[in-house]
């Protein structure tokens, strides 16, 4: 099978710093749903931020998109990353949803919720397994793999590397030469240095029913489009987005101490060397971690308070962000 591979400058820069590393391949253990038939697109199109016709657009159509589902207030109830699977338009429009596996029964009870009369198909599809890849040097990528249905940069953000969607038992050795497993908690270490919720809608990363697309960085990771039709919780984020002030976004955080031997609790309040509430901890792994704080108290000295103990911590704005982002 063919496997559209585009190398993006960014990532190629990126690609420098690990040069002569192995691709190193992390198990997500992510849960996909097949989306199959006539009304495939419009049936999406409805329910996420991002514009989904362009997955189904002829000539150089995106291989995969971010996206939200959003509830009737507009918080985030589910992130989503969707794949083309047809090649052409000529087809019948095949896309995988990938969902985090805990919310697998929850997100198709919400599609097959709205999905009413349409010609549509909604079925797990277990037999296929879901990678992260971060390459050592993209151009050592394949060009084609019998065993992978798909292989396409991830299409959040550049330095988050290459999605792979494989046969189960799939031998990685042969889709990408000299690939070594790698273990998820460097993935996830990756993740939230760049600032990253886990996708897709972990627990405390993007709190369903609480998190706000905007807040979440959703613009930044190119999963919504403010020129498409209407969808569900599209009124309050298009108002957010042209008023244009956004006052908290999801941050890395960076702990220059030992943290206690317990960890830190998720949700744990942030506050101000002087005792104002600058955000919400969300989660984190060793020294680093993210948080939804308020941009005011980006410089600021911060804590957590644990009892009679604070725990100190830094918060940065990620390279690949724009650069007028903090402001």
């Amino acid at each position: 099978m063919l496997v559209r591979a585009i190398t993006a400058p960014g990532l190629r820069r990126w690609c420098r710093g690990r040069r002569g590393a192995a691709a190193a391949c992390f198990p997500l253990g992510r849960a996909l749903l097949g989306v199959r038939g006539a009304e495939a697109g419009a049936f999406l199109q409805g329910l996420l931020t991002n514009d989904v016709t362009r997955l189904l657009a002829e000539g150089d159509a995106p291989r995969a998109l971010y996206a939200h589902a959003l509830n009737a207030q507009g918080r985030c109830l589910y992130d989503v990353i969707l794949y083309r699977l047809h090649r052409s338009t000529a087809e019948e429009p095949h896309i995988l949803l990938e969902c985090d596996s805990s919310v697998l029964d929850s997100i198709q009870k919400h599609l097959k919720l709205y999905k009413i009369r349409r010609k549509v198909t909604i079925t797990p599809c277990p037999d296929f397994s879901l990678w992260a890849v971060l390459p050592g040097d993209a151009s050592s990528l394949p060009k084609c793999a019998d065993q992978a249905l798909l292989l396409t940069p991830d299409p959040r953000t550049e330095v988050m590397g290459w999605r792979l969607i494989a046969k189960k038992g799939a031998n990685l050795s042969e889709i990408i030469p000299g690939s070594q497993v790698g273990d998820i908690q460097d993935y996830h270490r990756h993740r939230y240095k760049q600032g990253k919720a886990k996708p897709c809608c972990a627990l405390w990363d993007l709190p369903p029913g609480v998190a706000l697309p905007l807040e979440s960085n959703l613009a930044f990771m190119n999963g919504i489009s403010f020129t498409k039709g209407c969808y569900i919780g599209q009124e309050l984020t298009a108002r957010t987005h042209h008023m244009g002030v956004i006052r908290k976004r999801l941050l890395p955080v960076s702990f220059p101490e030992p943290l206690p031997a317990a960890g830190l609790p998720e949700g744990a309040e942030i506050l101000t060397a002087a005792g104002k509430r600058a955000g919400t901890f969300r989660a984190g792994g060793g020294e680093l971690g993210i948080a939804l704080l308020r941009l005011a108290h980006l410089g600021e000295p911060l804590c957590i308070p644990l009892g009679a103990h604070r725990v100190r911590l830094r918060a940065a704005t990620p390279q690949w962000w724009p650069q007028a982002a903090a402001q």
